[in-house]
């Protein structure tokens, strides 16, 4: 579950993970303050751009990668189209795809013990506060490398039951969903506790 660093070598790899985390942090500021299909489109280009050095196996794990998004894509077109406003659809949906894929680049180009380095230097000033920096950077870390791996595991679910099922899966996933979820969170949970623990 930890090793979602890509195996493929791209340029980026070699970038330290506080610049990389700060060019996010700016980049997804900016996608906030465009309000139209035109400069997002540019700015997922860009995005699409950005993957292209780590060759087709590289761009084709960061397409699987965004597979999560189809439902939200779903709902927002279908709410636009009944309220008639497809360029707000449009926006969103950009701004969504773009945020989601930059971040995702970040993710495959930074090592877990990097990305808990960066925050844990961030979140020193904390200390005072009764916060211990390692725990935050760990907890943070974690949630960043969880999300698409659950991501991933509700999709082996959903295709498990329409393999065994002609009905749509719903909210019966939902219970092996969550049974899966927590069996990952106590293997990690156990695996922490080898190396000493978060401290």
């Amino acid at each position: 579950m930890l090793a979602l660093t890509s195996p493929v070598q791209t340029p980026f790899h070699r970038l330290r993970a506080g610049p990389k985390l700060a060019a996010l942090a700016m980049f997804t500021l900016i996608l906030f303050q465009l309000d139209s299909p035109a400069p997002l489109a540019i700015a997922l280009a860009f995005v699409a751009a950005l993957h292209l050095p780590g060759g087709r196996p590289f761009v084709a794990h960061a397409l699987r990668l965004l597979r999560p998004l189809w439902p939200f894509a779903l709902i927002l077109a279908l709410w636009h189209l009944w309220t008639d406003d497809l360029t707000g659809g449009a926006t969103i949906l950009l701004r969504l795809t773009t945020a989601v894929a930059a971040a995702n680049l970040v993710t495959m180009t930074t090592r877990l013990s990097d990305m808990i380095a960066t925050v844990e230097r961030l979140a020193a000033p904390l200390a005072r506060l009764g916060l211990p920096p390692r725990t935050l950077a760990l907890a943070i870390a974690l949630t960043i490398r969880f999300l698409p791996v659950l991501s991933d595991r509700l999709a082996r679910i959903s295709e498990s039951w329409r393999a065994r099922s002609p009905r749509r899966p719903g909210w019966r996933i939902l219970t092996p969903a969550t049974l899966a979820t927590l069996d990952d969170a106590d293997q990690v949970a156990e695996a922490l506790r080898a190396r000493g623990g978060a401290g």
